[in-house]
This record gives C-alpha cells, sequence and structure tokens, in this order.
C-alpha cells in the first residue's frame, strides 16, 4: 500500500478510549494526483492511533474515501512519525533567506556532498564548497563570507534547532536577543512568545516540556498559558474580556494538564501585578483591549462634551448642495447632514439603499463650500477612510475624493506591525468619514484615534444589522446601545426601485420573517429550489448565463470547506469563467491550478502594494519557468507576486460572506443547504443579501433559509464599550 500523506496535525475533533481519532491534518507532501489538492491545506482524516501530537511530522497510509455525510476524508490504516535529521536543520538554514542565491535545492547539494559537518568544513576552506556540483564561485564567495560573518551566530542557531525551534525561527530569536539568547531561555522560555510574534505558546511549551516535563506546574508556564489563552479565546470569538472561571478552563486545556486553583491564582495575580493583565469587576482583560476600550470611551466623551459648531447658514448651504446634485433630501437625510457639522462626533447608521453613500457625498461638497477650500485645500484638511480597499474605492467613486483604508492612512508598516501615524506623529486633518464602520474592530479604532487629533470631527457610517467586525469588539452596535453617542438611524429607501424584492428580503431577515411569495416575482430576486445533491451543478448553471459580466458577478457562500465549500465551488466556476487553453499559461500552487486571466481574492493587506484584503483583481501573467511569477491586475494597479507570496491570493470565482464585507455586485448567487451548518445565522445571510445591488439568485433549500433567518444564535461578544461610554459621557 502506497498512498500516503505526510504533514502535521492540526486538530483532533473527536477520540475515543480505544483511540479512535478524527481530525484534521496539514498535508505537506502526498503520494498521488487525487491527493495532491490538499498540499499545504488540510483533510479530515480517520484511524485508530497510539498518540499524536501538533509538534511531530506524520506519514500517514490509507485511502481517500468519500463519506456520504461528511464528504471525502483520509482513512489511515497505519502511520509512522518522521524523525528529523541534523541535516534538515542545515539545509534549512543555508537556504533560510540568510545566504542570498541559496536556494532549497543548491542547499540540499551542499548537505548530500559534505555533510552534517557542512558548515564547519565550509569556514575551514571555502574551497571544498568546489566539491559540490554547479555550485558558482559568487555562491561560494556569499556562503564563506556570511558564515564568517554569522559564525558566533550561527552555533546557537544550531543549539535553537537542536531544542526544536526552525532555523527561521531561530533566526528571529537570535536577532532579538543576540549573545543573551540562551540566557533569556533559560531564565524564563516563554518571554519569547510574548515580546516575538513569530513564535507561539505550542512551539515554547512543547520545547519546555522536551527539557524537563517535571515542571508543568511552573508559574512562568501558567502564565504564559494564560496569557495565550486570553489572545487566543479574544481572537476567535471577538472578546474583550473573559471572566475567571472560563479563563481557568481555557488554561487548562492549553496547558494539557490539570493545575490546582491556588497555583492558578497565584499566576493570576503575578500578571495583574506586573499589569500584562487588568481585572475590573470580575472581568480579566488582557491590557491593550482594556487600554483600547477606555481610551475609545474617553475619546467619545471628551467630543460629545465638547460644545456644538453653530454656523447660522447651515442649512442655507445645503440648499445649495442639494441643487448641485439635483437631489431633494429627506427629513432623515437632511437631518444626518446637518448633525455631521454641528457635532464633533456622529453615528449614521441604515440598511442598504437607505442613502448612506448620498449623505457621504453631500458632506464633502458641504464642508468644502462652507470652508471655501480648494479641491486641494479639501484634500489636506478631511479624510475619507474605510477597513477595506474596495468599500474606500466606493467612496471614491461616489465622492471623487481620494479614500485609502485605516491602515494605509496610519501608515502601517507590516514588518513591524506598528502604525507610523501615532499618538506621538498625529495626523493633521480635521474632518474624518468612516465608512462600513461595522467592520472596524477595537483595536483597529484605537489606533486611528491616537492618530488624530484631539479636537478632529468624526462621522462613522454603518449598518447595524451587519456582521461584526472580524477583530475583537463590536464598537457600532455598542456605541448604538450606549444611547451616548449622536445616532441618526435612516429608513427611507432610496437605492432600488420601489416594487425590487431584494432590499424586501433584506428587511424581512432582519425582521426575523420569510414571506416566501417575494420569490421569483421581480426580476431581481430568483430562489431555484434544489436538493442538495445538485447544488453545485445549479451555481455553475446559473454562474454560465454571466460569462461576459464576471467582474459585476460574485458567488458568495458561508464556508471554504465541505462539498459545497467555497474551495471546491471554485474549482468548478474557473471551467465556467476560465476554461483551460493553448493562449493560457497555467501553474500550480499548493495543489490549485491557476491559469491567466483567474479572478482572484487579495488575502492580506500589502499597502506598500495599494492592494488589500479583500481586493479582487485578474490574473495578467504567469511565468512559470525558472523564474516563477504571478502578475495581478486590480483596477489597474498591477502587483508583482513571487513565490515567497504565492499565499496571499486565492481564486475568487466564489468567495466567502465575510470576505465580502464593504463590497457590492451588480448579480450575486447565494447557495444555501443544511451542510453548512452552524454558518447558517441571520447576520450573515443578512450580510450576503445586501451585497447585491441588481440580481440575487438563492440556490438551495428553502428550509435552510428559513432556519438562517430564524437562527441569532450568533455568539455574544464579550465588551465593555458600552459600559464605559455611559460612565464617561452624562449628556
Amino acid at each position: 500500500m502506497n498512498t500516503y500523506i505526510k504533514g502535521n496535525l492540526r486538530k483532533t475533533i473527536y477520540r475515543t478510549d480505544k483511540g479512535y481519532v478524527v481530525g484534521l491534518f496539514k498535508v505537506k507532501e502526498a503520494s498521488s494526483e487525487e491527493l495532491d489538492f490538499y498540499i499545504h491545506h488540510t483533510i479530515p482524516f480517520t484511524g485508530y492511533f497510539h498518540e499524536l501530537n501538533e509538534e511531530d511530522t506524520y506519514v500517514f497510509y490509507g485511502k481517500l474515501v468519500e463519506h456520504e455525510k461528511y464528504g471525502e476524508q483520509f482513512q489511515v490504516e497505519r502511520y509512522e512519525r518522521v524523525l528529523p535529521e541534523e541535516k534538515d536543520s542545515i539545509v534549512e538554514f543555508l537556504s533560510s533567506g540568510l545566504f542570498k542565491g541559496i536556494g532549497n535545492k543548491t542547499a540540499q547539494n551542499i548537505v548530500d556532498c559534505l555533510g552534517s559537518d557542512t558548515l564547519s568544513i565550509i569556514l575551514e576552506n571555502p574551497n571544498n564548497l568546489l566539491l559540490v556540483p554547479s555550485i558558482t564561485k559568487k555562491q561560494i564567495a556569499t556562503l564563506h563570507n556570511t558564515l564568517i560573518e554569522y559564525e558566533a551566530s550561527y552555533k546557537i542557531v544550531l543549539e535553537l534547532n537542536e531544542l526544536g525551534f526552525s532555523t527561521k525561527d531561530s533566526l528571529v530569536i537570535y536577532n532579538k536577543y543576540k549573545s543573551q539568547t540562551l540566557l533569556v531561555i533559560e531564565e524564563n522560555i516563554y518571554r519569547l512568545m510574548e515580546e516575538i510574534d513569530e513564535i507561539t505558546f505550542k512551539k515554547v511549551d512543547t520545547i519546555y516540556l522536551k527539557q524537563d516535563s517535571s515542571k508543568r506546574d511552573h508559574p512562568n508556564r501558567i502564565m504564559a498559558a494564560i496569557l495565550y489563552s486570553m489572545e487566543e479565546v479574544c481572537d476567535l470569538f471577538g472578546h474583550c474580556y473573559l471572566e475567571k472561571e472560563e479563563l481557568l478552563m481555557y488554561s487548562i486545556r492549553a496547558l494539557g494538564n490539570s493545575i490546582s486553583q491556588s497555583d492558578f491564582v497565584s499566576s493570576l495575580e503575578n500578571l495583574l501585578t506586573e499589569l500584562k493583565i487588568i481585572k475590573k469587576s470580575e472581568r480579566y482583560y488582557l491590557k491593550k483591549l482594556f487600554d483600547a476600550e477606555l481610551n475609545i470611551a474617553q475619546r467619545c466623551g471628551y467630543l460629545m462634551r465638547k460644545k456644538d459648531n453653530y454656523n447660522s447658514r447651515l442649512r442655507k448651504h445645503v440648499e445649495d448642495v442639494s441643487k448641485v446634485f439635483q437631489c431633494t433630501y429627506n427629513q432623515e437625510q437632511l437631518e444626518a447632514i446637518q448633525n455631521s457639522f454641528s457635532k464633533n462626533l456622529l453615528i449614521v447608521t441604515g440598511g442598504p439603499g437607505t442613502g448612506k453613500t448620498t449623505i457621504i457625498q453631500a458632506i464633502c461638497e458641504l464642508y468644502k463650500t462652507m470652508n471655501h477650500l480648494s479641491h486641494e485645500s479639501l484634500v489636506k484638511e478631511i479624510a475619507l477612510l474605510a477597513p477595506t480597499g474596495r468599500a474606500s474605492k466606493r467612496i471614491s467613486e461616489s465622492t471623487l475624493l481620494p479614500a485609502v483604508t485605516i491602515h494605509r492612512f496610519l501608515k502601517w508598516n507590516k514588518e513591524s506591525n506598528k502604525f507610523a501615524i501615532n499618538e506621538f506623529c498625529k495626523s493633521e486633518v480635521k474632518f474624518v468619514i468612516i465608512d462600513e464602520f461595522s467592520m472596524v474592530d477595537t483595536l483597529l479604532f484605537d489606533h486611528l484615534l491616537k492618530g488624530l487629533r484631539y479636537d478632529t470631527q468624526i462621522i462613522l457610517v454603518g449598518d447595524y444589522n451587519q456582521l461584526p467586525s472580524v477583530g475583537t469588539g463590536q464598537l457600532l452596535k455598542d456605541m448604538i446601545e450606549s444611547k451616548k453617542i449622536n445616532v441618526i438611524s435612516l429608513h427611507q429607501l432610496y437605492r432600488q426601485k420601489e416594487n425590487s424584492n431584494i432590499i424586501t428580503l433584506a428587511y424581512q431577515i432582519n425582521e426575523n420573517q420569510l414571506d416566501s411569495s417575494i420569490f421569483n416575482q421581480q426580476e431581481d430576486l430568483t430562489f431555484i429550489p434544489v436538493p442538495s445533491s445538485n447544488l453545485k451543478k445549479e451555481v455553475l448553471n446559473v454562474s454560465s448565463l454571466y460569462k461576459e459580466q464576471q467582474q459585476s458577478f460574485q458567488v458568495l457562500a458561508p464556508m471554504y470547506k465541505t462539498i459545497h465549500g467555497i474551495d471546491l465551488l471554485n474549482i468548478g466556476l474557473q471551467e465556467v469563467f476560465n476554461p483551460k487553453s493553448r493562449e493560457k499559461k497555467e501553474m500550480i500552487i499548493n495543489g490549485v491550478l491557476f491559469r491567466e486571466k483567474d479572478k482572484v481574492i487579495q488575502l492580506t493587506n500589502m499597502p506598500e502594494e495599494n492592494v488589500f484584503n479583500g481586493d479582487i483583481g485578474y490574473i495578467e501573467s504567469i511565468e512559470n519557468g525558472t523564474k516563477k511569477e504571478i502578475v495581478i491586475d486590480f483596477d489597474g494597479t498591477f502587483v508583482r507576486y513571487t513565490s515567497a507570496n504565492f499565499n496571499k491570493f486565492k481564486h475568487a470565482y466564489a468567495i466567502s460572506i465575510h470576505k465580502s464585507q464593504g463590497s457590492e455586485f451588480d448579480t450575486v448567487i447565494l447557495p444555501i443547504v443544511k451542510e453548512y451548518g452552524k454558518m447558517l445565522y441571520r447576520k450573515l445571510i443578512y450580510t450576503a443579501v445586501t451585497r447585491c445591488k441588481k440580481k440575487l439568485y438563492l440556490i438551495g433549500e428553502i428550509d435552510s433559509l428559513e432556519f438562517a433567518i430564524q437562527n441569532n444564535n450568533t455568539d455574544i461578544r464579550k465588551t465593555s464599550l458600552k459600559e464605559m461610554l455611559i460612565e464617561n459621557i452624562s449628556v
């Protein structure tokens, strides 16, 4: 039996006393083409195991099977643990990027030729490298000179390798502590996870326990587990604090062993004394999250207490602006526009089609008119911001003014993860409008406020009923529900004609009801009932109608995995929109086939390239020779990718509903079947529906849609901003 997958355990989902395990396995290598798809991805697996851990590398032998309910999974019949070799560490070191021009293949050739004493042999006499086939004089000089420069350090790096750190991690650690590296590790190895972003608790804890497993109850370990648990749980669930009992539960889970109540309380007290966490009313916060919520509340309090701005000619100016745009504002819109100038802090909230963008447009023109500014002066005084690149582009298109992401405005440095615009170097803008504010998380808004002058006027625009931010907090919800912030709520519909049923559906979803008679009555809203077994086929059939309109067309789905997930939908949709052709070059990346003209989505912020998480583009060219390179066109911004950052984009024929926030599409297909399980809930479906402007197809099961609308059991986020606003503002 030769079929195998090689990689690491990512998660144990289920385990019996007899050793039967169901879990997820991250595949690094596979033996057959049918398994290549999973390389650098996770695959569900089942089988019997004596023990498994997340640190070791395993080879699973077995076969790929199709479970009628759970889809594809790897059935393991036998397995073995792969033992690391010293040579592997040297190959990783030589190909780590420290030695320019030395890739993995060259490094492997060197080690194969010179053996486990490779580094000493090179230092002793660089001419020994002449024994290596195809190596150049330039490479020999680079290797020798760099090794001399790092002679002292590479011994520490190799010692870190022996402890269990990868060469990449070892270099990061050494560059942080230099000659003090081993002393720091000896005194408290858990300092690494606190002070170096790339080093995780799990990695450090595994190495610590291998050195001395008898010290499972050491205070340093328990404190590290508490900090790790708080960070992980808050990131996962969007919380800003945890309570004592759940913190104990998550800490025990992180440690993998029980601890006494006294040891836990003692460690908790130490963290409080060191001001690494904050306690208030039996709530425990990471200091950065407590400080962020408090800073937001205090700034809002200052702006709310600050005297209103009075201008006797404001109403006349608003009338002039309405003539410029040849439109008549309703009472809600007039109130929002006028309050944007009289109030120092204002929230404008409303559902789709209520005119939020129209109001932003009017505010910008009014600010320019009232302050007698040229276009150039206006750009210096006003900042139009959004959490995503696509949302900022929409504001820019409607106002004809530059708009940027919050990260770009704050001049975020991805290497240091710091902002150049901060409390010590503030922006000079006087007026800020933030669109899609429901997507902004607590820490990002805190950074923005620190980068603005204290008296900067702020307008927050968003939809209260949309999904909260991916990061911690629920700012828009907390600020509105505190009833301490000026809020204008928009209700009258404008964006679509009155007999449009897309917005009717959106409002029905919010009201926890569904009148299915609205389906298939108007051209804009179609429901196609199909069993889950035919879902993919129907999605592809409808999608094929839009081959020539894919820039304004989008499939949205709740999740990536499962047989109806985004990943598998993209494979079928690629053949619909961009089939194989002799004229189009192709490249396989992590088991996924990409070809020229493919539609792709950016997965991370790259402000230096003016491309951001959620931006959608098209592959312009692929170079698949010795130099592997892909160029992607993001609305006229051409970004060049090499193998080092191929993981920063993926197919976008189908994308997640979360990734679609801040975007709008003329036509949307929303598949909806019971297999999406826990991802069928009201806010998610509402967000998907409101991404659509002209034509919405819902394909799947009506009872699954009804279930989603009834299901309002989204995780309740633990935040304190609402209470802090009430404490800080008396209006």
